[in-house]
């Protein structure tokens, strides 16, 4: 029973919110912008393919004419949401993950596994960014085939969000390594400690 109380301690511990606000200010004030904007990018393409969908719904039922290119060009913004989703799902511990093996090791062959994880990571990443922007170009000049854009404009998403991953994961280092996931409602608790303050 006093194993099982210590285990769950140390993952309490370990588990606890990533605070940003640990690193050099000039840091931390270029991370929270890089998280915004990523948020913002985000909530923008979402909020459009909810609208466009929706208006295409209607126009579809109600003025029995159905805009053509809706159906594309919000393919091409799911693409979009999910890779650069991606960096902001890892900063939350949302990727899939089998820790099975990670938690029956002590704290420091712990870390030292999931910072090779990391490094694995980043070194995909980077191969993803290259490879990436090496089929943007060869799909360039090639055209969809409803909105006649660039086909690279869709493959573009794949080196952006390589990137955009890499620099979560460089920016958010400590955290993924000592397991300090953020949590969406971090935010708003701060927000609210501000305010009683």
């Amino acid at each position: 029973m006093s194993d099982l109380r210590y285990q769950f301690k140390n993952r309490v511990a370990m588990e606890a919110p990533y605070r940003p606000e640990a690193t050099p200010s000039s840091l931390a004030a270029f991370e929270s912008f890089a998280v915004r904007l990523n948020q913002s990018c985000i909530v923008a393409l979402m909020g459009s393919m909810a609208l466009l969908v929706f208006v295409n719904v209607v126009t579809r039922y109600v003025l029995n004419h159905s805009i053509i290119w809706v159906e594309e060009f919000t393919q091409y913004e799911m693409i979009w949401i999910a890779y650069l989703g991606a960096g902001l799902a890892l900063r939350e511990g949302r990727h899939v993950a089998v820790d099975t093996l990670q938690d029956l090791l002590p704290q420091r062959a712990r870390h030292a596994l999931r910072t090779a994880v990391a490094l694995a990571m980043l070194v995909f990443m980077v191969v993803l960014v290259v490879l990436g922007f090496q089929i943007v170009a060869f799909t360039w000049n090639q055209e969809t085939p409803v909105m006649n854009l660039p086909t690279g404009l869709p493959y573009l998403a794949v080196p952006i969000g390589a990137a955009g991953f890499a620099l979560h994961l460089t920016l958010f280092w400590r955290g993924f390594v000592e397991r300090r996931f953020e949590h969406p409602d971090d935010a708003t608790e701060a927000v609210d400690e501000e305010q009683l303050a």
